[in-house]
């Protein structure tokens, strides 16, 4: 096996070397090393060559965060595979999309998941192989042919939801992951002594390249939950001395509404990181009463994922901005992208589409050429936001180019619940919004037009949830004669929709 710097395929071997005794992993209380886990993760490579798997040969998962999917990832990293987690929430017509999109030759789930393994890939109709993801089965080492790693090949394929309906594969280089973490650590280090409560699931980028891959790297202990519960995640705070966490602002507002919050010892909290949306100005006080620093944060898969942060001493003064650049990220605002713009050189106060350029942008999008070259324009990611900077050079998000909408951290993008809706019997048309929601940031509001009697809410909630994850399914519906639409082309009015809703009263609508 041969490594070209940069690349992850030496990080856990090498750090095992250095600090072999040290805590790599604390699950469920149970304390892993660093030399356990490399060991592990070795085993599990010999465990995965003997499928004859080939170089860039895709390993898909689908379990809750475990130290197992840890010794997958490095498997991959160090063999020279891509490891491909599954998100345990989609439905199984979701998971079969994905694992034959992928075309992984072995699908490793959790014992609790291998029914919903199983179906997916009957349902896929594909060779790849349904193995548990338990203890790794070889117990001698088998030979492994020759293999280059380097930072151009593919390490990690995640899928994100499209504005088509189907979901994209963003391939993530082990470059993209290399540089992304060196950002991270430049920007909010991380001593080699921290310890890192991770509660993003594994089947997020955050999962991986927002400190729990960093810590491996620095020879920090990573305190794993198989879930957010808020109670829980409030004890491990305290018996294991957490330093430091990422989490999205839905799990940050719980947890400082709990009534044991203003109690809880968070003395060992140094800084804590939060992303996905902008965090509410009463839940960031709430934190900062507490004395617990916040390290404000943008970005997205297709960036591996960090683009801007907001320095915690402006965690005030600029609290709801998106932030600066990263170190080694670059970005510019395209002000054609905005309706209403200025033009030339964007300046102070100027408009645009956000556009990101550095070695954490992606490769592209798994064996969709058209979809890449839409948003890759000479190494220049266009992330479909639309921003201001201001004239201390802070980027404030003031909508998106395209329709998603975020909830409790999660991506949903109405095309791909509108698809599901309109294969409904019962349903002539379909638009799916996202609205304000007080604890999940957002939410969606489906406006319906039936075109058959008895179609009811609760027909199409069943529908949506057999077919859909949780988070994507609409919290609230309107069931309306027509859908506005433009006069020219018959596009769906999705601002008439949005006006629609603020006219009616969010009290109105059920959830």
């Amino acid at each position: 096996m041969t490594y070209r710097e940069p690349s992850l395929a030496s990080w856990l071997p090498e750090r095992s070397a250095l600090t072999p005794d040290r805590v790599a992993i604390d699950f469920q209380d149970r304390a892993i090393s660093y030399r356990e886990l490399l060991a592990a993760s070795l085993a599990r490579a010999d465990e995965l060559a003997a499928l004859s798997l080939p170089p860039g040969g895709r390993v898909a998962t689908l379990a809750r965060n475990s130290p197992e999917q840890v010794e997958v990832f490095f498997a991959c990293a160090m063999r020279g595979w891509m490891m491909v987690p599954l998100n345990w929430r989609l439905a199984t017509p979701e998971l079969a999309h994905q694992v034959g999109d992928s075309g992984a030759g072995v699908l490793l789930a959790s014992p609790d998941l291998m029914p919903e393994a199983r179906q997916a890939v009957i349902q896929a109709a594909t060779p790849t192989e349904v193995l548990e993801l338990g203890p790794p089965r070889v117990a001698a080492p088998t030979p492994q042919p020759a293999a280059e790693v380097g930072p151009d090949t593919p390490l990690l394929l995640i899928y994100t939801s499209g504005t088509t309906g189907r979901p994209k594969g963003a391939v993530l280089t082990h470059g993209n992951c290399f540089w992304t973490n060196l950002s991270l650590d430049r920007t909010a280090s991380l001593e080699d002594q921290a310890v890192v409560l991770q509660v993003l699931p594994q089947y997020h980028v955050g999962g991986w390249n927002v400190q729990p891959l960093l810590a491996w790297w620095k020879g920090a202990t990573v305190v794993l939950a198989d879930g957010f519960e808020p109670t829980a995640v409030l004890r491990l705070i305290e018996a294991k001395r957490v330093t430091t966490m990422m989490g999205v602002p839905t799990m940050y507002q719980m947890l400082a509404q709990h009534p044991d919050f203003s109690t809880a010892d968070l003395s060992s909290l140094r800084q804590v990181i939060v992303g996905g949306a902008p965090i509410p100005r009463g839940v960031l006080d709430s934190w900062l009463g507490r004395g617990v620093t916040l390290l404000q944060g943008y970005g997205l898969t297709e960036a591996a994922p960090n683009v801007l942060c907001v320095p915690p001493e402006c965690a005030k003064t600029k609290a709801g901005s998106a932030g600066r650049p990263y170190l080694h990220v670059r970005v510019r605002l395209d002000p054609q992208a905005a309706v209403g713009a200025g033009s030339g050189r964007p300046g102070p106060d100027d408009v645009g589409e956000l556009l990101v350029f550095g070695p954490n942008v992606f490769a592209g999008y798994w064996h969709d050429p058209a979809a890449t070259q839409e948003v890759l324009a000479q190494g220049w990611l266009r992330t479909g936001d639309i921003a201001q900077r201001d004239a201390d050079g802070f980027y404030w998000i003031k909508g998106r180019r395209k329709e998603m909408y975020i909830s409790g951290g999660e991506n949903v993008y109405p095309a791909e619940v509108e698809e599901v809706l309109l294969a409904h019997p019962g349903v002539r048309e379909a638009a799916v919004v996202g609205v304000p929601d007080d604890r999940w940031g957002e939410t969606g509001a489906a406006f319906i037009v039936t075109g058959e009697p008895g179609v009811n809410e609760e027909d199409l909630r069943r529908w949506v949830s057999a077919r859909l994850a949780r988070f994507k399914a609409p919290h609230h519906w309107v069931f309306v004669t027509a859908l506005p639409r433009a006069a020219e082309g018959g596009k769906v009015l999705r601002r008439a929709l949005l006006d629609d809703w603020a006219s009616r009263g969010a009290n109105q609508h059920g959830s």
